[in-house]
């Protein structure tokens, strides 16, 4: 092989490490989504024994809404690692058959770096996707406890007060 079809594989082959830099920043967004919907759970957890023990049930059942939301979430977001980090090796699997192929001599072989690239661009995209739902998981969440906890400061602020709030229309959500 001479020079220039090396400087030419070396090129190739640093290709993939923009798309495994974006694996690399998926993983570890999508990582701490995870951690901050772990230490929710645990949160939500010690006060729902704590809810229990007073018996409110309205709030009891808030956050066990909650908590089978999350559930969800912590499962797409492990979905979503795996997927990550699968995409991760096929770009990097992509990279190391750039290098090897040109060894092979067999012009055939060509498509197999396409091939990889292309299944780990697939799996990225399927990550993208279940981060988005996810996404749209957390937002009603973060709807469902706001609504909770605007119904109960209705019941304990002072009625003259509430008469004087203008409420806060939003398109898509309805409002009591």
């Amino acid at each position: 092989m001479d020079s220039a079809s090396a400087i030419a594989v070396l090129t190739a082959m640093i290709t993939p490490a923009v798309l495994i830099s974006a694996c690399g920043s998926m993983i570890l967004s999508t990582s701490s989504r995870l951690g901050r919907v772990v230490d929710r759970v645990r949160s939500l957890s010690d006060r729902l024994e704590g809810v229990a023990e007073r018996n409110e049930r309205e709030r009891q059942i808030a956050i066990f809404q909650q908590l089978d939301k999350l559930t969800s979430r912590a499962r797409i977001l492990q979905r979503c690692m795996v997927t990550f980090y699968m995409s991760l090796g096929m770009f990097v699997a992509t990279s190391v058959a750039i290098g090897i192929i040109p060894f092979t001599g067999a012009v055939r072989y060509n498509i197999v770096p396409v091939i990889i690239g292309l299944g780990g661009a697939c799996f990225l995209f399927y990550g993208s996707v279940l981060l988005i739902l996810e996404a749209r998981l957390a937002l009603s969440t973060i709807h469902a406890e706001m609504d909770f906890t605007w119904r109960l400061s209705k019941r304990t602020t002072p009625a003259e007060i509430v008469e004087q709030h203008k409420p806060h229309f939003v398109h898509f959500r309805r409002h009591d």
